[in-house]
């Protein structure tokens, strides 16, 4: 292994979502990642986010299956589990017995709504914890409802990526006290967080609430994306003015100038919106691509998803490739000097089941009295 979080063992009770994707970005960056499924689970070899971790299958219902989970926690620097709020300690692994068995342990909880409030309890997805934040209020067309994006802004942004911050703070604060704590990551919490640019435009009067009338919102006809003649569509984002009136000069649009008062009229914006996405139905994707090719126009072609490996950028980057036969994202972000990399292909649900009891110190006759018993399954 290699990587920055080199010699750092994280248990990931298996689950879905936002848990799985911080697990592999751990992996990716280093970190040792058993994953604990459940006896009987189906295994799917094709899930990139289960990449990077070997898997142990245990019954937890069982006494030996509950110990030997217990004794996997008591090994590692961190855990990461996606229940309900209260499922952990039904099961006895809640943090107030591992953590006292473990008291460096770093202890993640990833949630929807968190582990208390009046919504703790009650069950919801991507969509519904966005709702609450005011992010979905802000996206989409005036005049239909607020679209269902991808679960990116939610379940990943909001949700893995801040659980992942917490458990980094958590690992450096850990460094000065050689003690472990709880993190509550909670997607609507993160999604929230995320707002906070909108939050700050919306104080100075720089974002109505109005959907489609604000510079970031599909509202501003330098900030859109348009259909061109091949069907295809192109992405423009000239904010800054030198950039905008590079746009209107590649275009070949006059709109009686490019300063401020004419690029931030808003009453003026349906008009342009409309005059800019006559222009662009005249030529193709790869026409306007060739015509803006090199310049600070601030535009770029919107690539579909199974072409997205093959555009020049993301291959010299790296920052797609294709492992035993899957497309998946390459490692992010890149260190100079500690590189990540992808350890492993996706987990198979039990696949080192065997290994792993070996490493805790089993013989060969205690592993298959295990199985035997059903406190551990095989893949």
């Amino acid at each position: 292994m290699s990587g920055p979080l080199n010699g750092v063992r994280v248990i990931e009770m298996a689950g879905i979502g936002p848990g799985p994707y911080a697990c592999m970005l751990l992996s990716d960056l280093g970190a040792e990642v058993i994953r604990i499924d459940r006896s009987g689970a189906l295994g799917q070899p094709g899930d990139v986010s289960t990449r990077g971790r070997r898997s142990i299958a245990l019954n937890l219902k069982s006494e030996d299956g509950l110990a030997l989970a217990r004794q996997l926690i008591d090994s590692a620097d961190m855990l990461v589990e996606g229940f309900r709020p209260g499922v952990m300690e039904k099961l006895g692994l809640g943090p107030e017995v591992c953590c006292q068995s473990n008291e460096r342990l770093i202890y993640g909880r990833m949630t929807g709504w968190g582990q208390n409030g009046p919504l703790a309890m009650t069950a919801g997805h991507d969509i519904n914890y966005i709702a609450l934040s005011g992010m979905l209020a802000s996206m989409g067309d005036a005049d239909r409802p607020p679209p269902v994006p991808l679960n990116v802004a939610g379940d990943l942004g909001g949700g893995s990526l801040f659980l992942v911050m917490g458990m980094l703070a958590a690992l450096h604060e850990r460094s000065q006290s050689g003690k472990g704590q709880v993190i509550d990551a909670a997607i609507c919490d993160g999604a929230a967080s995320l707002m906070s640019t909108l939050h700050g435009l919306k104080a100075i009067d720089f974002w109505d609430a109005e959907r489609e009338h604000n510079m970031l919102d599909g509202g501003a006809p330098f900030y859109r994306n348009y259909e061109c003649k091949d069907g295809r569509y192109i992405s423009f984002g000239a904010i800054e003015p030198q950039f905008y009136a590079l746009l209107l000069e590649k275009l070949d649009i006059d709109f009686g100038g490019t300063d401020y008062s004419v690029q931030l009229n808003k009453a003026d914006w349906p008009r342009q919106r409309e005059q800019i996405a006559a222009r662009v139905k005249e030529k193709t994707q790869a026409q306007w691509c060739a015509i803006f090719d090199g310049t600070d126009a601030c535009v770029a072609p919107i690539v579909p998803l199974d072409e997205a490996i093959d555009h020049p950028h993301n291959a010299q980057r790296g920052n797609l490739v294709e492992r035993d036969g899957v497309v998946q994202t390459g490692v992010a972000p890149r260190l100079s000097r500690t590189p990540g990399e992808i350890q492993s292909g996706p987990a198979v649900s039990g696949a080192q089941s065997r290994e792993l009891l070996q490493e805790l110190g089993f013989d060969t006759e205690k592993i298959e009295s295990l199985i035997a018993g059903n406190a551990v399954s095989t893949d």
